[in-house]
Order: C-alpha cells, then sequence, then structure tokens
C-alpha cells in the first residue's frame, strides 16, 4: 500500500521523540481537568440526586467533545502553519522540491502528518469519552460522528495553516494569519445575515412596505452560515443533546414562517433544514479545504516560479 513518504518519515521521527508522550499527558491532562470541573457542576446542580445522576452523565459528552474540537482548532493550524515555512528558515525546502515528488504531493503529506498526529490524540481520550456511553446510556453511533467531526476539524485546520505556510515567509506570520482566517470564518460568514437584518429592520420603519423582491431574495444572506464552525457545531451538539434544530428555527425565521414575510426563492429553500444544511456544509467544508491545498501546492510549485523569471 502507498503511503506518503514525508507523512512516513514525520511520523517515524516524531512517534521516538518525548514530545509525542509529553503531548498526550498535556492533552489527557487538559481533559482530566475538564471532566473534574463538569463532574462537579453535575453534584452541585440544584436537579441532582442519586437517581438522575447517570442520566446527567450524558453532559459529559458535549463537554469533553467541545474540549477536544478547540485544542485541534488552536494547536493543528500551528503545525502545520510552520511545516513549509519552516522549511524555509532551515533551508530544507529546495532539496524537498528536489524529489520526485510532486508539489500537491507535498502539501498533502504535511496535512496527512498533522490529521494523524491529532486523530492519535483524539484516540488516546476515548477511555474518557466513553463514560457517557457506559454510564449514560447514550448511542454508540456518536462516539464515531465525533470522531468523524474530529477529523473534518483537524483536515480543515490544517488546509487553513498549510495555505498560510505557503503564504509566508516566516513561520510565527504564518500562524497569526491562521488565526486571522479562523476570524474570517467565525464572524465573516456572520456579517451578511446581520447586515440583513438590520437592513430589513430598518425598512420596515421608514417604508410602508418591506419590498417584496428583498424579502424573496434577502434570506439567501444567511447561506454563508454554511462555513461558520461555530453555526455547524452548535447544530450537531443541539441535535443529538436536545432533538432539536438551530437552522430549523433559523429558517422559521428567515424563510417568513414565523414573520409573515414573501416565502423565499433560491438556494436558501433547498438548504433551510438541518440535515440537509448538515451535509452542504460538511460538503463546503471539505471542498474549501482542498482548495487551499490546491493553492498552496500553486504557491510552492518550483516550475511555475521559474516560467515567471523567465
Amino acid at each position: 500500500m502507498y503511503l506518503n513518504p514525508i507523512v512516513k518519515k514525520d511520523i517515524k521521527v516524531q512517534s521516538r521523540s518525548m514530545k509525542i508522550c509529553w503531548g498526550v499527558f498535556a492533552y489527557e491532562l487538559i481533559l482530566a481537568l475538564v471532566f473534574f470541573l463538569a463532574m462537579s457542576v453535575i453534584q452541585s446542580s440544584s436537579r441532582y440526586s442519586a437517581s438522575n445522576i447517570y442520566s446527567a452523565i450524558v453532559w459529559l459528552y458535549p463537554t469533553l467533545a467541545v474540549t477536544q474540537l478547540i485544542i485541534l482548532g488552536m494547536v493543528v493550524p500551528i503545525r502545520t502553519a510552520s511545516s513549509i515555512s519552516g522549511e524555509k528558515e532551515r533551508q530544507t525546502f529546495d532539496i524537498m522540491m528536489t524529489t520526485s515528488m510532486s508539489p500537491f504531493s507535498v502539501v498533502m503529506g504535511k496535512v496527512m502528518t498533522a490529521v494523524v498526529q491529532s486523530m492519535f490524540f483524539v484516540v488516546a481520550s476515548m477511555p474518557v469519552m466513553a463514560l457517557p456511553f457506559i454510564i449514560g446510556g447514550m448511542s454508540w453511533a456518536y462516539l464515531f460522528w465525533f470522531l468523524a467531526i474530529a477529523l473534518l476539524v483537524a483536515f480543515f485546520s490544517a488546509s487553513i495553516g498549510i495555505l498560510c505556510s505557503s503564504l509566508c515567509r516566516k513561520s510565527i506570520g504564518a500562524v497569526i494569519m491562521s488565526y486571522v482566517f479562523y476570524l474570517l470564518f467565525f464572524l465573516g460568514t456572520a456579517i451578511p445575515p446581520v447586515v440583513y437584518g438590520v437592513v430589513r429592520e430598518n425598512m420596515r420603519y421608514n417604508l410602508p412596505s418591506v419590498p417584496r423582491a428583498y424579502d424573496m431574495y434577502g434570506p439567501n444572506a444567511f447561506l454563508s452560515l454554511l462555513l461558520n464552525p461555530a453555526v455547524y457545531l452548535t447544530e450537531y451538539f443541539v441535535r443529538i443533546m436536545a432533538d432539536d434544530s438551530v437552522v430549523d428555527s433559523l429558517a422559521g425565521n428567515m424563510t417568513g414562517i414565523t414573520s409573515g414575510i414573501t416565502s423565499p426563492r433560491g438556494p436558501i429553500v433547498l438548504a433551510s433544514s438541518g440535515n440537509r444544511w448538515m451535509i452542504l456544509s460538511t460538503i463546503l467544508f471539505i471542498g474549501v479545504s482542498l482548495l487551499f491545498l490546491w493553492i498552496a501546492s500553486k504557491r510552492i510549485n518550483p516550475i511555475k516560479g521559474r516560467r515567471k523569471k523567465r
């Protein structure tokens, strides 16, 4: 079976180092602190009693899951942000590009190394994560869903880091740019629906009636939230823990079910369901990640640089 040489080399080198052991120790220590804090909150709750402690333990699942996803989202870009720029700082980038590997294989190797390492930490936390399923009675399918979500978060974060690493000469600049990209996805994607809501409220107070075309096509501004990680994860956990949907409630407001506006047209009608929203959002996150990898491979392509010079 073919294995990317960069992944094979990096995994072998790092598995022989004590850094991976200390990393797992720090990761498990953070989870242990969160676990004991969550248990103390459950026990001190006014609704706590010996009869419902087992049902309350299910809330350990979102608590531990969110903690791990935050750690992945913060650490993975740092690892990949220094992959290409770090090679340039060590003056080994030109040597790496003289191999028979294509630029996309080099980029994918760096990304897959970070993803494999991240999933190693996630798998190491399974004994703690299994408690809500063994004691709380949750379905084991949710555990595999969490692994899929963690894999998606690691891949998306790694693609952002590798893109910034290909754009910057210094590792510190790539790390800072990675977190700027995070702000664009978390806050930038929320700007269109906020602008839509503000403009519509102003129209309602200043005009006799809101233009029909604005009510029909304006809700499409909410489609930008398909690339918002906060909305994606919130929808996932609300569906599991409360058997409800944030997107369905939001769709009721933006499609006029609760406000009486004209039924909208366009893609928002197709995406205004929690199930379809999750599927479309997952596809978009994977597509954006692959796009970032493609741009990074074009940026480090030495042949393209020579053509420009000629």
